[in-house]
């Protein structure tokens, strides 16, 4: 038998002193020399979560006229500027709040080394071992560097969160360690090759140590959408500052004109509404166990279509359990499952499979006369009761006598298979290496991993939805299609990795055919998910294991087990906490909620840059004063699209979910709707400015109370195909807004900021005759108070 790891140390590992390791003063001179490795990120940088929410298009454009609007303008145009800090601010929030959760985590399930260091064991954190040490484990430690194993006693290690292999290793003086491994049985100690960045499980995922910013379908139809207006505000502000210049309009007028005019062709609460939006979905989820990293993730998987999962972590749990039991020829079913009691009741130790038994068919424990305890190198064990001997253990070891076909079945299935055979005579004195002869098969009991919970339920739901799944797994393909047949996953072709073409196009028909894939590495999971892209799949991947950071990285929605890895958490847009794969459903269904709403809501806000192209084709390249000043627009779109959108938002909402057409769909409605609401706004400045022959300050007051009736006028109609509670309480809504604007004109220091006046009779006519005319064109063109569904 091999020495235990406390009793002797390695002899010629690279940078050890024999059994006592090294001394202190030399782990200290290595680790002043080299320094200690960097510490994997457990999360993403406050500097990338900046940078995603700040640096963006929109804020550039806004911020550039605000600035000009502070140097040049009245401070009272910024308004909009407050825009730029509520959309960084709620997006930086939320994902600082992910990212404090993530480290927490991180530091619960950060795993220390035992290491021999002059001859005394002692704790240190992984970042303190160096090149050398000589490294003690046992079971349910995790291998925290690569090394060289310099002691071994029936060590075993879980190498699955590298290679997908749930299957334990058997290793021994001489094999290799590698870091992100688990020992699942005996003790070792290894002598340390490699620490930090030159580990295996770091070269693996070298090219993931990056947080990506994957955007959203919508929000990359949102940022279509963006950058149409960027176009119109190229080619239309050019031409109202080409104007402006040419009629030598003042500075400070200019500056207020060019700013009202442009700024308003940017739906710049649009985006704070987005991400206002994913944050509550955040939140809510939150509460489930569900952790965003990215405020867009939920939304995105509502858009998903194929979802590629691993088996080990996802489908399956660590444990096992029992599928059947096969009485031999002969034998009564019940009395099989009485010996499996007995030998469970009276083994001293349970391992996976003995702790799967019990749970099966529990009993009392007892006493036994004598016991052989298994053993990896024996595959079997055996107690002694009064009855005689039971044993248990690998087909092959004991006899099966007529079970061989039904073994072998099995096996070919993926399960895993015990044989329980019995003799009237006391366990042999000197245990062999095979059991002793003329025992009698009692039958076969078969085993497979765990399930999760609600799996099941996940795997229908899924396919309910017309969600492809595609299980990618490290485990032999016959064992995970047992399980997948298990769960419910439809049937398909089975491969292995090594099946995987290298040319694009036969990678690309294999990736669309396939539905398992076994013995796969983590470049094969890349490959395929690479392949399912190029198809024009959106594409989510599920995984917990180092071996799944590549395919992780590269998919669109990426979700990872709280209880996986750390670099599999921190390139993760979704981490399950609880390792729930049964969230999933929820999580669709917030990602459509999100959707539904947001497109909705969209329209008015588009709708708003289709009036500001209309003001300026129309007036705005006049010699007519502007009608509108940024503060007149940014009051008329907090009344009648950012107040309102952000309950419609938030609310609960049924019907279509598809960001497809998104920016088509929002144009057609959007695009009428605003030239219309122009045409009635622009009239009634018209009409007050010349026919009635009152000032500036008036005019502008009855094109902003026109502006706002007609806006007010568009949410019910956008919402009114809802149910009739729904209906209801955005007409209350839009009263309420109403009311606010009236309470606006009715306050002295309010008139004085917004630059309006309380109307006149004739001026209140004026606007109500105007909004008339233009809701009537509004009605007439489609825009109606109907209970039909509304369109998406």
């Amino acid at each position: 038998m091999q020495p235990m790891p406390d009793a002797a140390g390695p002899t010629g590992a690279s940078g050890s002193t024999g059994d006592s390791g090294l001394t202190e003063e030399e782990a200290a001179a290595r680790l002043a020399e080299t320094g200690p490795p960097a510490k994997d990120r457990s999360s993403r940088s406050y500097t990338s979560i900046v940078r995603a929410n700040v640096f963006t298009v929109f804020n550039l454009i806004i911020g550039a006229f605000g600035v000009l609007t502070l140097v040049f303008g009245d401070i009272q145009d910024a308004l909009f500027l407050g825009v730029i800090v509520a959309n960084s601010a709620i997006g930086i929030y939320q994902e600082v709040k992910a990212k404090q959760k993530l480290d927490q985590l991180a530091l619960l399930v950060a795993p220390h080394a035992k290491v021999r260091r002059s001859g005394t064991v002692r704790e240190v954190a992984v970042e303190d071992v160096v090149v050398g040490d000589l490294v003690l484990v046992a079971a349910g430690d995790q291998v925290v560097a690569d090394g060289t194993v310099a002691e071994a006693t029936s060590l075993s290690l879980d190498e699955s969160v590298l290679t997908g292999e749930s299957e334990p290793v058997r290793l021994g003086p001489g094999d290799e360690m590698r870091s992100g491994a688990f020992v699942v049985e005996g003790t070792g100690a290894y002598a340390v090759t490699a620490v930090g960045e030159d580990c295996f499980a770091a070269r693996i995922t070298g090219q993931a140590r990056s947080f990506r910013h994957s955007r959203s379908p919508l929000q990359l139809a949102i940022d279509r959408l963006l950058f149409a207006t960027v176009g119109l505000v190229v080619g239309l502000g050019s031409l109202l500052v080409f104007a402006l210049h040419h009629r030598s309009t003042p500075m400070h007028q200019a500056v207020a004109t060019a700013t009202a005019g442009v700024t308003a062709l940017v739906p710049e609460g649009l985006v704070v509404l987005v991400n206002l939006t994913y944050a509550a979905a955040a939140i809510r989820m939150g509460r489930k166990g569900v952790l965003a990293q990215q405020l867009n993730a939920i939304e995105s998987l509502a858009s998903v279509d194929t979802i590629c999962i691993d088996k080990t972590g996802t489908l399956t749990e660590s444990t096992l359990r029992v599928v059947e039991v096969v009485p031999a020829d002969g034998h009564d079913p019940r009395a099989l499952e009485e010996s499996l009691r007995t030998l469970v009741a009276t083994a001293s130790s349970h391992n996976t499979t003995m702790t799967a038994i019990a749970q099966a068919y529990p009993a009392e424990p007892r006493q036994p006369l004598a016991e052989i305890p298994f053993s990896s190198a024996r595959r079997w064990s055996a107690v002694q009761t009064d009855a005689g001997s039971l044993f248990i253990g690998a087909p092959g070891r004991i006899p099966l006598g007529d079970l061989a076909e039904a073994a072998e079945r099995n096996q070919n299935a993926g399960r895993r298979v015990l044989a329980v055979a019995s003799t009237p005579t006391p366990l042999p004195a000197e245990v062999d290496e095979l059991p002793p002869p003329r025992l009698e098969p009692l039958g076969l009991i078969i085993l497979a991993e765990q399930l999760r919970p609600n799996v099941s339920d996940t795997v229908k739901f899924l396919a309910d939805q017309d969600i492809r799944i595609i299980v990618l797994s490290g485990d032999d393909p016959r064992t995970v299609t047992a399980i997948a047949s298990d769960v419910g996953i439809p049937s398909g072709r089975v491969a292995e990795g090594r099946e995987i073409p290298a040319e694009p196009a036969a990678l690309e028909q294999f990736a669309q055919d396939v539905a398992i894939i076994g013995r796969i590495s983590p470049d094969g999971k890349q490959q395929i998910v690479q392949a399912l892209r190029d198809q024009g799949r959106y594409v989510a991947m599920v995984g917990d294991g180092v071996n799944d950071v590549p395919a992780l990285k590269l998919a669109h929605l990426s979700i990872a087990q709280g209880s996986g890895t750390q670099m599999a958490r921190a390139v993760s847009d979704l981490v399950l906490i609880d390792g729930d794969f049964g969230s999933v459903p929820k999580l669709v269904a917030e990602g459509r909620r999100a959707l539904r709403n947001l497109q909705r809501v969209a329209k008015l806000y588009v709708t708003r840059s289709a009036l500001a192209a209309f003001l300026i084709m129309t007036i705005g390249l006049t010699t007519e004063a502007y009608p509108l000043l940024p503060r007149h627009l940014t009051l008329a779109g907090t009344l009648t699209v950012g107040i309102p959108t952000f309950f419609l938002a938030l609310a609960p909402s049924t019907g279509p979910w598809s960001p497809d057409g998104f920016a088509r769909g929002v144009a057609r409605w959007a695009v009428p709707a605003g030239f219309i609401v122009g045409t009635g706004t622009v009239a009634s400045y018209l009409f007050a400015l010349h026919d009635l022959d009152i000032g500036l300050r008036e005019s502008r007051t009855v094109a902003l109370t026109t502006l706002i009736a007609c806006g007010l006028y568009l949410v019910m109609a956008l919402e009114s195909g809802g149910s009739r509670q729904r209906s209801t309480l955005v007409a209350i809504a839009c009263g309420v807004m109403a009311v606010a604007y009236v309470v606006v004109l009715a306050l002295p220091f309010a008139r004085d900021f917004f630059d309006i006046v309380t109307p006149t009779l004739a001026m209140a006519a004026t606007a109500v005759a105007a909004s008339a005319a233009a809701i009537l064109a509004l009605w007439l063109s489609g825009f109606t108070l109907s209970t039909a569904p509304p369109d998406a």
